[in-house]
């Protein structure tokens, strides 16, 4: 197994895995609610759109996991909010590890991710993405997305 290793700045990282397991579903925490106002914050300001199966993502482009909560990719106009199906597992100690089928800079709905301890390289769960939503800024002037 061929793995790059975790870097901080983007909390990512990219491996080329032979496969995994299946993961318990951790218990709801306090962390829960800590999760979901730091993504109210982010969301402030902007607007919902269609969900989307993938997701074009570049190796320095931000990543921030919101414990129990999301992950978000992106930054500026549109950011990408990926609840996964079973959000509870989201753990911001851990590392987002990817396995992409369609290649080049796109991140899917059906790539395989799993998550590992950034210090032991040990696997702690696998992840089952949902659709990305991207959220707009709103133009305050007109009150719609900007772009």
């Amino acid at each position: 197994m061929k793995m790059f290793a975790p870097t901080r700045r983007s909390g990512l990282a990219i491996a080329l895995a032979a496969g995994f397991s299946h993961a318990t579903v951790a218990p709801a925490t306090a962390h829960d609610a800590k999760g979901e106002k730091r993504l109210e914050r982010m969301l402030e300001g902007r607007v919902a759109g269609e969900p989307v199966n993938c997701i074009r993502t570049l190796p320095t482009a931000p990543m921030t996991t919101l414990h129990s909560t999301a992950y978000v990719f992106g930054r500026g106009h549109t950011i990408y909010v990926q609840r996964t199906r079973n959000p509870g597992q989201i753990d911001n100690r851990d590392t987002l590890v990817l396995r992409r089928f369609g290649g080049g800079q796109q991140l899917c709905r059906q790539d395989v991710a799993t998550t590992i301890d950034p210090l032991t390289q040990i696997f702690t769960g696998a992840v089952m993405f949902e659709d990305f939503v991207p959220y707009t800024r709103v133009d305050q002037k007109e009150g719609q997305a900007s772009k």
